[in-house]
């Protein structure tokens, strides 16, 4: 069996999507005739905890770590934050309006840590890791980002010891929504698209996770791109009950930033709810994760507090089981420039739940594609108040006629163990070059 050594900031204990990524490829690989060998740091500062993530690590796995340096908590002190208080994606999700100091961290963290805020772990890795190889063999290197430093970390390795590398983005890294959010210098900017060339041409096969982001990375330089999806775990599933609720129940799980804020859906709900005693009684916005303060300002607005329940960041399988009694499941896509290819995580597992979904975002997205293609629900535009609202009656009176919509499309090619089988192809065909 071939051996893979991965390397990812998110492991267990953290919580959140991004841990899925390599978490889940890991657990599958041996299936695969690829034996994975783990490296992530030990005491990182992660936004989000979750102890259930530790049963997807497979029996026996290699798991190599080392410590990690990181600015959080100094910036959490120094901004009078909690310790905590996640400062996951601060320009995105805001508790309160920035501050000079808030403002200040972001240029720093733009400028000074490149290519991300986890940049100090770099060259101890690039030590600790050179060290181990030298007496242990690995066939394919594979890294995903972001956080970019994982790829930083791949490339240079990969040009020193001459192992093949799959470079593998959940995100883009110069073309991402938020890049542009980040008051970045051109020196900075130079920097950054530099180290992301350098990856570019060390890389043996490049994946990412939409068909429209894979033209994006060609577009400015990057070959050998494939598309490797996020994907539903069947496991996660089979034994999954739900959390019933009576109510017409539109639910949302994870992050929802101001670039993401669905007013035009709220309007409509507020205004369904004034004209209708009945639905106002039925009806339960149910947002998980953190939630911008933009956002519940709006909700507000609407009159839509008294049927807005905030669980706070929940544990995935809550997270599963919330969405699995819900009515409805919403998907934001972001309001920004690649929005076309946007494929959240949660997208997969919306469609596994088997409820319909909900996405507010560009007509003819990829993220539309799928929904279509999959019979997994219906997808507008943010502002399209009178399709939302024909939308939103039908889904009610089916409710009230009890109605529980299942959707029944075929969506197996989108299980993680299908897509980690694709992975094993890629690893096997760079990795044969070096025999």
């Amino acid at each position: 069996m071939r051996k893979v050594l991965i390397i990812s900031y998110y492991w267990p204990p953290a919580g959140g999507i991004s841990v899925h990524r390599s978490l889940k490829f890991a657990k599958y690989l041996r299936k695969f005739n690829w034996e994975p060998v783990v490296y992530v740091p030990s005491k990182a500062d992660y936004p989000y905890y979750d102890e259930g993530n530790y049963k997807d690590i497979p029996d026996n796995l290699s798991v190599l770590t080392h410590p990690i340096r990181e600015p959080f908590k100094l910036f959490k002190k120094i901004s009078g934050r909690g310790k905590d208080e996640s400062l996951n994606n601060i320009v995105h999700v805001r508790t309160r309006k920035q501050s000079w100091i808030d403002k200040l961290g972001i240029w720093i963290r733009g400028n000074f840590f490149i290519p991300d805020a986890r940049s100090l772990w770099i060259r101890p890795s690039v030590r600790y890791l050179s060290a181990y190889l030298k007496s242990n063999r690995v066939d394919a290197i594979f890294a995903d980002g972001p956080p970019h430093t994982n790829n930083v970390i791949a490339m240079k390795l990969s040009k020193k010891h001459g192992i093949p590398y799959l470079a593998d983005f959940q995100d883009p890294w110069t073309q991402v929504d938020y890049y542009d959010l980040f008051p970045i210098t051109s020196w900075a900017d130079k920097k950054h698209k530099r180290l992301e060339q350098e990856v570019f041409r060390q890389a043996s096969r490049i994946t990412i996770a939409s068909p429209s982001w894979k033209k994006d990375l060609e577009q400015i330089g990057a070959e050998n791109v494939d598309v490797l999806y996020w994907g539903y775990d069947e496991e996660d599933f089979s034994d999954l009950d739900a959390i019933e609720n009576p109510y017409f129940s539109i639910t949302h799980i994870g992050l929802l930033g101001f670039d993401r804020n669905p007013e035009i859906l709220f309007k409509v709900l507020g205004d369904l709810k004034e004209g209708n005693e009945e639905f106002s009684k039925d009806l339960k916005i149910i947002l998980a994760g953190q939630i911008d303060y933009s956002v519940k300002r709006t909700i507000s607005e609407y009159n839509l507090d008294p049927n807005v329940e905030y669980p706070g960041i929940v544990d995935r399988i809550s997270a599963l089981r919330l969405s699995k009694g819900s009515s409805l499941l919403l998907l934001l896509l972001n309001k920004a420039k690649n929005a076309k290819g946007r494929l959240p995580g949660k997208l997969y597992e919306y469609m596994r739940l088997r409820r319909p979904v909900l996405t507010l975002g560009l007509k003819n997205s990829d993220a539309e594609q799928i929904i279509r293609e999959t019979a997994s629900g219906e997808t507008f535009e943010y502002d399209d108040a009178g399709k939302i609202r024909d939308y939103i009656l039908d889904s009610y009176n089916k409710f009230k006629n009890n109605q529980f919509i299942q959707t029944t499309g075929d969506i197996s090619f989108y299980s993680v163990e299908n897509q980690t089988r694709r992975l094993a192809e890629f690893l096997s065909e760079i990795s044969s070059k070096n025999d």
